[in-house]
């Protein structure tokens, strides 16, 4: 074979080998690298008031939740094709209004998200009640 056709042809090779390589999922990466993300709702809560907890990007399928101004929350899937670990937790009546930090742990990592406890009594509820029951 003439030495032109030899350099087209393993050109083509390599070109194939990139684009197969380049087609390998992102997930390929151990999942140990990334960091979970957690959210805290409402993130700003009254005494007495209760939090949805959720985390996403765990290695397990239980975590948990803890805080200065709740008791530690066992984390768990909503349902059996579910990404994400979730759970809720009342804030102690008795919490002094300020910031705390609320550390997730799950598959080994942990990551911590600010709630802010404000002055007042609890609406009750995730989303808080304003109105009267006639």
């Amino acid at each position: 074979m003439p030495p032109t056709r030899i350099r087209h042809r393993l050109t083509g090779v390599a070109a194939a080998t990139l684009v197969i390589a380049a087609a390998a999922p992102a997930s390929a990466a151990p999942a140990g690298g990334t960091t979970p993300s957690a959210t805290v709702s409402p993130g700003t809560v009254s005494p007495g008031g209760r939090v949805g907890l959720n985390v996403d990007g765990c290695t397990t399928r239980t975590g948990r939740a803890s805080s200065r101004v709740f008791n530690t929350v066992t984390l768990a899937p909503g349902s059996a094709t579910a990404s994400n670990l979730s759970g809720s937790a009342t804030v102690f009546s008795d919490a002094t209004p300020g910031s705390y930090p609320v550390t997730f742990e799950c598959g080994g990592r942990r990551v911590n998200v600010t709630l802010q406890v404000a002055p007042g009594a609890a609406r009750g509820g995730l989303g808080g009640s304003m109105d009267s029951m006639s």
